[in-house]
């Protein structure tokens, strides 16, 4: 399985923040481990692809979309 790594792409010198499972939330996050990508309004779950438990934040914005692939 191939790894996606759109959910990283930050400079070097930039921190990225991560969110534990069962962390009360809401927006757009991605798996930090698989990439799956979930929008919630309550806590963070485990991550229904890989079992994950470490969240990345999505960047978002109401004028842009992610790109096709």
């Amino acid at each position: 399985m191939m790894r996606d790594s759109s959910t990283s792409q930050v400079a070097p010198d930039e921190f990225v923040e991560f969110f534990p499972t069962g962390q009360p939330v809401k927006g757009e996050y991605h798996c930090s481990e698989c990439g799956y990508g979930v929008t919630i309004v309550r806590a963070l779950p485990l991550c229904p692809m890989c079992g994950g438990t470490s969240w990345e934040q999505s960047a978002w914005s109401p004028f842009s979309r992610s790109p096709l692939r």
